[in-house]
Formats: structure tokens, sequence, C-alpha cells
């Protein structure tokens, strides 16, 4: 293990300006313009995976963006793992809130981040992240202490649902078999406290649109006996929640996992500061479902979320009009036991009966996913805790994210093993908003603490 620390120590400064040059290229897999950005970083990745020691590389093409996949088998009697990551990016607006372009990457120094950070779109989710396994896999090869045969799947399509990796991962069992997936697309708690995250939980996202007149119609000639469209929708997403903060759709927690006492008092032995909390965030209180702390409301508890909302006049200056339309985009976070499907339509449902007669509505599911809970006595998680034992100093908190990772539940269904959620990033990294950053000590810690996994896990596996 020292030679390969002091390889990954050597190669620093290069392993920085490669990310750096990935982070370049705008992936964007939400808006087609960007089709050949993605291809373009499916190629970048693919060579990366050369470089670093893949026997084999290839780069598949799916009805969406490439799927790249690499591997390096050493001996087929030694387990195998599977490095999943996602090299496609959020959109970057608004654009004006970047202090920095979000593709012309740039490193900060930060309060949090006194080594500086590497501010850039896809920074931290997940290019930086899905980085630090190619390049410890690069120093594990170098150094001749591979101890795992290794396979690489990095996708184009996460942030839209990976629709198409599903039917990749179906059509490619045999090429894909492993013991174990490990994913680092998650966060840990902070700098001086590791976590490893050991439940994700699942998503429902769709897009309403509320339809008054068949056109747009001047405020003052029709104003005050014609719906508008946009106060309609404002009053039924308005409704959907009570003031305890409960969504109303009926049925929505029938499935809910009931969580035990035992395990929310450990989940909320976690450092957690909320008047920094809010500080951080710029608040002044937190407005959650009552009778749940903020660790439980943004993990073991479903949400519903309205992520933009449109329609009418909203460029400079005035135009009185009623608009005919309006749209908003919901996603509903959903937890064990929840399926996506049946939310949706249970969401569905809803939305149309609380409709008033004065308009019509749509409703269009874009993507969803399941929720997923990792066990915390298996070969795989104690290797991922003993690795972060040896490069942090101190044990690392299973804790249960609020995000999604879909492609987690399908790994189980379809190749039938675990996942391992060893995420690196922070909170306050901002995946998904302006200025999103990824600390350099987080990048190396990463890439020193990943040999560690493969050592122990292949220990453990004997």
């Amino acid at each position: 293990m020292q030679n390969v620390q002091k390889y990954i120590s050597e190669n620093k400064d290069r392993y920085v300006s490669e990310l750096m040059e990935m982070l370049r290229i705008p992936s964007i897999s939400a808006d087609p313009k960007y089709n050949g950005d993605c291809k373009k970083t499916a190629d970048f990745v693919a060579a990366s995976l050369k470089k670093a020691g893949c026997k084999t590389v290839k780069v598949f093409p799916t009805p969406g963006h490439p799927v790249v996949y690499g591997e390096h088998i050493i001996d087929k009697s030694k387990p195998t793992v599977l490095v999943y990551g996602h090299y496609d990016v959020q959109p970057p607006d608004p654009l004006e809130l970047w202090e920095s372009p979000p593709f012309e990457p740039v490193i900060k120094k930060t309060k949090i981040h006194p080594q500086g950070a590497i501010f850039a779109r896809g920074s931290c989710d997940d290019k930086g992240q899905f980085y630090m396994h190619v390049k410890a896999f690069e120093a594990m090869v170098a150094t001749k202490e591979l101890p795992c045969n290794v396979k690489f799947m990095i996708e184009g399509e996460e942030e839209i649902g990976s629709k198409h990796l599903g039917d990749f991962c179906e059509a490619n069992k045999k090429m894909l078999a492993c013991d174990v997936i490990l994913i680092s697309d998650t966060s840990i708690i902070s700098n001086k406290t590791p976590s490893i995250c050991v439940g994700l939980r699942g998503l429902s996202y769709l897009e309403v649109e509320v339809t008054g007149a068949n056109r747009d119609l001047h405020s003052g000639v029709y104003g005050g006996a014609v719906a508008n469209p946009l106060q309609v929708l404002s009053e039924m997403i308005a409704s959907m929640k009570d003031k305890n903060g409960k969504i109303t759709i009926p049925g929505f927690y029938d499935d809910v996992e009931i969580v035990s006492k035992t395990e929310r008092a450990a989940m909320n032995k976690a450092p957690f500061s909320l008047t920094a909390y809010q500080k951080d965030l710029g608040i002044r209180d937190t407005r959650g479902e009552k009778g749940y702390t903020v660790i439980e409301q943004t993990s073991i508890r479903p949400t519903l979320e309205v992520n933009g909302m449109w329609g009418g006049y909203i460029g400079e200056g005035a135009k009185t009009v009623l608009p005919s339309k309006a749209f908003a985009k919901i996603s509903m976070r959903l937890v064990p036991n929840q399926k996506s499907d049946k939310m949706t339509k249970l969401f569905t449902k809803h939305f149309q009966s609380i409709a008033p007669k004065s308009v019509t509505v749509k409703v269009r599911p874009h993507h969803g996913g399941e929720a997923a809970v990792t066990p915390t006595n298996t070969p795989e998680y104690k290797a991922a805790a003993m690795a972060m034992k040896a490069t942090f100093g101190k044990e690392a908190i299973p804790v249960r994210s609020g995000g999604s990772i879909p492609i987690v539940a399908l790994f189980e269904k379809v190749l039938k093993v675990k996942t391992v959620l060893m995420g690196f990033g922070l909170d306050s990294d901002v995946i998904h908003s302006p200025n999103e950053h990824y600390g350099l000590f987080n990048y190396y810690k990463g890439i020193e603490t990943i040999p560690h996994f493969f050592a122990n896990y292949a220990a453990l596996r004997k």
C-alpha cells in the first residue's frame, strides 16, 4: 500500500489537470444540442481507462448517450468489483449566478476548503467522484498492487433517469457479472467526520400542464371571469401539503417504511447543528414534516417538491396577459416500499381529481427509480468502513441519504449484487446549483481511500 500511496502523491497535480480537462466538456444529457459533447466525454473516459491500464475498453452506443465499459481481469478466482459512475451533468442554469463560467474550471480556496476546491459543473456530481476510481485504479496497476478484478461502467444518462441503462444491463449481464458494485456519488458528513451512505430515496419525476382558455387573453378584458391557469396551478399545488407538512395525496403513505425508534435515535447521533444548517442556507427556519428531525425529514420520509413553475409573460417590461397555460415540474422522493410507478399513478389520479372544471390538466411522467437500503454487516461494507478509518483516522458513520440513484435498485434486481456507496462529496458542494465545486482534499482523499477498499475486500473475501 505504501507504493500505491507514494504513486498517488507523486501524480496529484496530473490527476487534477486531467479532471479539469474533462470538466471543460459540457456533457449536459438533458439538452439534445449537447449530444456531441456527451459523446466527446465518453471518448475521454474511454481514453482515460485505457491509459490507466484497462485491458479491454469499449464505448457502447445506446438509443441515448453512450455507455463506457472497461475491465481489467487479473485472476478469475479473485473477487470482481464493478465501478459505476456517470459522466453527464446537470444544466448549469441560471448562468448569471455562477461566479466563474460553469465549464471553465478554476481552483479557489474557501472556508470549508482551505486547500482549494474545483469550481465547475460536474466537479462533484459525478465527474470528480468517478474519476477518483480511474486514478486509484491507475495507481494500483502501475505499482502492481491491484488485488481484485475491476470493471468500469460509466454512463451518460444518470441525470435524466438512466432510461437506457436497464436494457443495457439486461443485455450484458455476463459482461457485467461481479461480486460488488462500488459507487462514489454521495457525500460524507464533513471532512472531519467520515460517513458511508447506506440508504437512498427513490424518485418519481413529473411535469404537469394546466390549460384554461384556448389562447392567451387580455387580463383587463377577461380577468375576473376566466380562470387563470397560473393561479389555479398554484392553488392545486398548495393543497397537496397540509399545515403539518404532510402530503395529502390519498394512499401516499400506505407503503412507507416504518423506521424503528432505535434506528431513528441512532441516525440522530450524527453531528448536526440546526443553527449552522440554517445559516449555511440563509434561512431563518425549516419547514418540514412535523414530528421528524431535519435528518429524518431528508432521509427516511418521502417528499413532494416543485422544481420549476412557469407560464404567461416573464420577459422585460410589462404585458398584461392572462395566460392560456401554466406548467410545473414536480419531484417526489420516495422511501423503501414505495414504488415509483404506483406513486406516479396516485399523483396523477389525485391531481386530476382536484382540478376545477374551469381548466383541463395533463400529467407527463418523466423518470423514476426505487429506494434502496444496503446492509452494514457485509464484507463490502466492512471493507469500506475499514478503508475510511485508514485514511480519515476515525470510524465512518452509516447514514441514509435524501438523494436518489435509481440504478442501485436496478443493479440489485438485474445483476443480483449489493452496492457500496462510498462517496466523498459534501452537501455544501452545491451540486445541481450554480457554483458547484469539489474540494481537492476530498478528491485526493477518495483516491487514497479506494485502494484500501480493494485490499480490504480482497482479504475479507478469501
